[in-house]
């Protein structure tokens, strides 16, 4: 792999603008290149973060030889094809969450990353985050003793949003589950692996869209309260207790700037604020990967991304969330 790594951004949407301000803040890797279908939004990205490289197709940037790897920040429908294409074309992929909409597309996915010797990720920012590392650390080393109780959340208010944008338009397989609920899902399974069993309610939009989801994961020995929602605006600050004490996470938990631990009565404040936004750990993630020649992260696996979305394929069978290129 050459010492700076070229990347491609495939859909230059809000997201993409975050990712490419972090980009920016590491050390061996550069935006060589964007691609829309619109020239004009292409074009407009191309010039606000100086991109040598402009496309008005995806086809065309993945044919290209102007990068090494893409991150695709499509709606969640784009993902399996455009990471498909561009793995096809000897590209390696950063996707963003979820990986694929369903189990069977994220196997897919996988497969085609084995069969062109390629490097995949999908692109859960939180699990690189400076304090749900350490958290991470120190459930597992015991430090606040058996984990008994979860409780995280995710919602906002977006029922004000475009009906036809991602976010309520069920043929963009919108709804709060596969967006928003998906960081809840990942904490539970983060310091709790996969629960023996869940329990799960959504209740829908007009337009057919899922906009509120509760869920309990139960466990031998502890449960999780989880919850996604676009019908309000919440907190966001995730609690984890265990028998010697609780970890806080501080609001917006999924992207949060440090944490608080209370063992007997006394609280230990743990400020650990990012870099930038916070996308710039899962690159540099992809970027140590590919420089030392690994085809799979080691901190978030191809098993990872099977098992996650496998918990969202339940929620989805018993709450009837069913999207329109499934049928």
């Amino acid at each position: 792999m050459k010492d700076t790594i070229r990347w491609g951004i495939l859909g230059p949407g809000k997201i993409a603008r975050s990712f490419a301000n972090d980009l920016q803040l590491t050390e061996k890797g550069g935006l060589s290149a964007v691609a829309s279908r619109s020239r004009e939004r292409a074009e407009a990205f191309a010039t606000e973060y100086n991109v040598p490289n402009c496309f008005s197709s995806y086809e065309g940037m993945l044919a290209s030889d102007t990068i090494d790897v893409v991150y695709i920040a499509t709606p969640h429908t784009g993902h399996e094809q455009w990471a498909v294409k561009a793995m096809e074309h000897g590209k390696h992929v950063l996707c963003e969450k979820p990986l694929g909409i369903n189990l069977a597309q994220v196997e897919r996915m996988i497969a085609s990353a084995k069969k062109n010797q390629v490097f995949l990720m999908e692109a859960l920012w939180s699990r690189f985050n400076p304090s749900i590392q350490k958290i991470k650390k120190w459930v597992d080393a015991g430090k606040i003793g058996p984990i008994g109780y979860v409780h995280a959340d995710f919602a906002f208010y977006g029922l004000d949003k475009d009906e036809k944008g991602r976010l309520l338009n069920p043929a963009l397989a919108g709804g709060s589950l596969l967006d928003i609920g998906i960081y809840p899902i990942f904490l539970s399974y983060l310091l709790l692996g996969l629960p023996k069993r869940i329990l799960s309610s959504s209740n829908f939009h007009h337009t057919g869209a899922e906009v509120q989801t509760s869920m309990i994961f139960e466990y031998d020995k502890a449960q999780a309260i989880l919850y996604s929602g676009l019908t309000t605006n919440s907190q966001m600050r995730a609690e984890i207790q265990g028998r010697k004490g609780t970890i806080f996470i501080d609001p917006r938990w999924h992207e949060t700037q440090g944490f608080s631990i209370v063992i007997d009565g006394k609280e230990e404040k743990h400020p650990l604020p990012t870099v930038g936004k916070g996308y710039s750990y899962e690159i540099k993630e992809v970027q140590k990967c590919l420089q030392s020649g690994k085809l799979e992260s080691e901190v978030w696996t191809h098993q990872n991304s099977r098992d996650l979305i496998s918990l969202m394929d339940e929620i989805r069978r018993q709450t009837g969330i069913i999207f329109p290129s499934e049928v």
